[in-house]
């Protein structure tokens, strides 16, 4: 099965009701954790990647890792830029190979993000490469993003319908109260469903994302904080908001720094206690076991999408 867009993904997502994971990747262990959980509960599956981990890992390795999932598992499985920063870099991923780009022109003015956007559409969609934007901005930080709170702001519904119709994307990030990062709130977050039921009232059928929407769970915060690690007790998105989210509008929900914590957690929890191993495929397997089991978690009690593949 080659690789897919989002198109045909986000249409039944949007009709019965679910959101597909889009989980960031960055190694072989994080990919194998990943898709191995969706080939046992059947899911569809967004694999994205950061500019930082293309750089990371650079763009041949992370192409055949991804090949050599779909030919493991067999599943429909798109491949993402996340928060891609210029038009170049979403050009060299399309011709790349990547079935799908995020151009992320948050920080710049109204009228300048829809042209960037555009731009991007007008080479994409002609290769058949899907497209997302982003409309309002996300405090928090992720790779190169930082956006202090003072900067941050709710994504405007009017301003939402009218970017889609000129821009010709194929699904919006929108801010509603997520925040990137594992440092997240202070006090339980609050979703504004209200901004949400708009956008989606104003774009029928048209598929929303969320980003920043790791839940930090607290299991292996524990256990970070119980060997060595100084996390501040920052609470993440409540699943049961984001489940709310993904039966509305919302298609796309993105998570990363969930998996960040379950494999550190993981890690530093085997050389604590096995001080004396310096084989990287003992650890690995634990970490790679726990990413697997909290991906095979978001997608049956938060995404919905179990059965959807």
């Amino acid at each position: 099965m080659p690789l897919v867009s989002t198109k045909e993904m986000f249409k039944r997502a949007y009709a019965e009701g679910y959101a597909i994971g889009a989980f960031n990747v960055n190694n072989m262990e994080i990919i194998q954790g990943i898709t191995e959980a969706a080939k046992e509960e059947k899911s569809p599956l967004i694999l994205q990647v950061s500019s930082g981990a293309r750089k990371y890992a650079s763009h041949t390795y992370l192409m055949k890792l991804v090949e050599a999932a779909i030919i493991e598992t067999n599943l429909p499985i798109c491949l993402h830029l996340d928060h891609g920063d210029s038009f170049e870099l979403c050009k060299s991923c399309i011709d790349g190979g990547f079935t799908s780009v995020m151009i992320d022109g948050s920080h710049l003015s109204f009228q300048d993000n829809i042209e960037l956007a555009r731009k991007v559409v007008e080479y994409a969609h002609p290769r058949n490469v899907t497209v997302e934007a982003e409309l309002g901005r996300l405090a928090g930080v992720e790779d190169e993003i930082k956006v202090s709170e003072d900067k941050a702001f709710y994504t405007d519904p009017a301003e939402a319908e009218e970017f889609v119709a000129k821009t010709k994307v194929d699904s919006l990030a929108i801010a509603i109260g997520t925040s990137h990062g594992a440092y997240k709130f202070k006090t339980e977050p609050k979703l504004r469903f209200d901004i949400l039921e708009e956008v989606g009232r104003r774009l029928p059928n048209f598929p929303i994302v969320l980003h920043g929407a790791s839940s930090v769970l607290p299991e292996y915060v524990e256990i970070i904080n119980k060997f060595g690690g100084k996390m501040p007790g920052a609470k993440g998105v409540p699943e049961d908001m984001l489940r709310k989210a993904a039966s509305m509008a919302v298609c796309k929900i993105n998570i990363d720094s969930d998996l960040r914590l379950a494999m550190t957690a993981m890690i530093r929890k085997s050389l604590a206690e096995d001080p004396a191993n310096f084989d990287p495929r003992k650890y690995l397997t634990l970490a790679r076991d726990a990413i697997k089991q909290v991906v095979r978690h978001k997608l049956i009690n938060v995404l919905g999408c179990g059965g959807k593949a």
